[in-house]
């Protein structure tokens, strides 16, 4: 009998990691979200005042701070109190955990396309 697939290996991500990486996905299926991420992640670890993104991103600052709330929620952002304004930057493990939940496992093909016969 021939085989027309190379057989999956099975699932690596139990049931709670993937309600994780749902709960994240959702969070970042808003462009001005992954923008804000952008943003962040470009900062290299120091924090931007929350001023900055209303004139980025072109949004109302009430609309701009939903949005840094739902980042925050999520876990992948820090939030800090400075006078009258807000400052946020990137939670470092929380990038290492996405990471860490969506990287292939060093065993298993990266790219199961490139593994797959042509024809």
């Amino acid at each position: 009998m021939i085989s027309c697939c190379t057989p999956l290996a099975g699932a690596t991500l139990s049931d709670g990691d993937a309600a994780e990486l749902e709960r994240l996905f959702r969070v970042l299926g808003d462009r001005h979200r992954v923008k804000i991420l952008n943003v962040l992640m470009r900062a290299a670890g120091q924090a931007v005042c929350v001023c900055e993104f209303v004139d980025r991103l072109g949004l109302a600052q009430p609309t701009v701070s939903y949005h840094l709330k739902q980042l925050t929620d999520a876990g992948l952002l820090e939030r800090e109190k400075r006078g009258t304004f807000a400052y946020f930057r990137v939670r470092p493990a929380a990038m290492e955990r996405l990471h860490g939940l969506v990287e292939p496992v060093a065993d298993e093909p990266a790219d199961l396309a490139a593994e797959l016969p042509a024809g």
